[in-house]
């Protein structure tokens, strides 16, 4: 009799326990905190080209005029550390990677006088065809001058990201190019998609890419395939 007494008191407790929401199921932190906006850093990994190409890690590609996202035909980076010159490798600036939720502006001048980008937050500067460039996120988009909201990347349930990356911007040669996706008037030219990925609540491991095509300049139709890993980092509530 004591031992069926203490075995009820037992599942009483933690009926209660789920009926107040203090006790969850494996199951059930895991699915709330892989829903809705991710606000924090998405902290980047550098490029592992230890095969020649990007295996993993963080990196950047540029799609020539009239080519596809699968076959590219891809442009070579001279300056790239990568043994497949179409990957440029990139690597985590001051901030550690991307914010969401609040800009990363670039520097003022944004460029050096031989036309080198500046800007260190959330990459450390690129080298490309002998200049580097450098991203940063601004509430008025260099190239364009409209007014763009901050970078948001929401999750699904089932941990798939898909983002609004307007405000992402690109300083190089004495040019600034608009490379989010879409573009700050809302449209997606060219071979433009949204950011897609995915992401790993428990360890905060994400993995995700867009594409951007550039409208005018000296790289006009060109297409930039941003293509990022790492850790996610969430920002801490106050």
């Amino acid at each position: 009799m004591k031992h069926g007494s203490r075995g009820l008191a037992v599942m009483l407790a933690t009926l209660t326990l789920v009926a107040t929401g203090t006790f969850a199921s494996a199951s059930g932190p895991a699915k709330k905190a892989a829903a809705g906006k991710l606000v924090g850093t998405f902290r980047v990994d550098a490029a592992d080209c230890a095969d020649g190409a990007a295996t993993s890690g963080s990196y950047f590609r540029m799609i020539q005029p009239g080519g596809t996202l699968d076959a590219g035909p891809f442009l070579e980076n001279g300056d790239s550390a990568c043994g497949d010159k179409t990957y440029s490798a990139l690597e985590p600036g001051s901030n550690g990677g991307l914010i969401t939720g609040k800009y990363q502006p670039q520097p003022d001048p944004p460029m050096d006088s031989a036309g080198n980008g500046l800007a260190d937050k959330i990459l450390a500067p690129t080298k490309f065809f002998a200049l580097s460039f450098a991203v940063s996120t601004n509430k008025t988009d260099p190239q364009t001058g409209e007014s763009v909201p901050t970078v948001s990347i929401t999750a699904s349930k089932k941990g798939k990201l898909s983002g609004d990356t307007k405000a992402f911007s690109v300083a190089y040669g004495g040019q600034q190019f608009n490379q989010g996706a879409p573009k700050p008037d809302g449209s997606l030219p060219g071979l433009t998609k949204k950011l897609t990925g995915t992401y790993d609540p428990k360890t905060g491991e994400f993995e995700m890419e867009w594409v951007s095509a550039i409208v005018g300049g000296p790289f006009d139709t060109f297409t930039g395939v941003w293509h990022f890993e790492g850790t996610f980092k969430a920002k801490k509530k106050k």
